[in-house]
């Protein structure tokens, strides 16, 4: 993984929590800058730094080696646009990803990780920026599909 899939993941991360790069800067112990510079891709951070953001994130950090071919390095990194991370952050997504982590017996935070970053996917597909509705509409079509996979 390289330090921009790095700061995508921080960043879908952060979001998927309804966080803000200061609480979870405060939360690690570290500067917001320093917090803010990861998500971009920009820094070179330690171990230590990363187990105590992902701490903050109620996450862990798994550290390891693979041969490149796994289907997330494949798929790039992917950037969560403004109006997506809007969407993370409110109360209607929150419900939505409680109610799905509930029928998968997922947990909530790394399911909202997961659809955050899908959605993202979705956006980069159409080549431009969704609007509020059209995240409700996705997010919909996906709560339709978990709760109700018979029909």
């Amino acid at each position: 993984m390289d330090s921009h899939q790095l700061g995508q993941r921080l960043r879908a991360l952060r979001a998927a929590g309804g966080r803000t790069v200061a609480s979870v800067a405060t939360g690690a112990g570290l500067s917001v800058p320093y917090v803010a510079n990861l998500e971009n891709g920009r820094g070179n951070p330690t171990v230590d730094a990363l187990s105590r953001i992902a701490q903050a994130l109620d996450t862990r950090i798994t550290i390891g080696f693979d041969g490149g071919d796994t289907a997330e390095s494949d798929a790039g990194p992917v950037t969560l646009p403004a109006t997506l991370v809007r969407l993370g952050r409110g109360p209607r997504f929150r419900r939505d990803i409680r109610l799905m982590s509930e029928a998968l017996g997922e947990d909530p935070t790394a399911l909202a990780a997961r659809v955050l970053d899908a959605l993202a996917r979705l956006a980069a597909l159409t080549g431009r920026d969704p609007t509020e509705p059209d995240w409700h509409r996705l997010l919909d079509a996906l709560l339709l599909i978990t709760l109700h996979p018979e029909q």
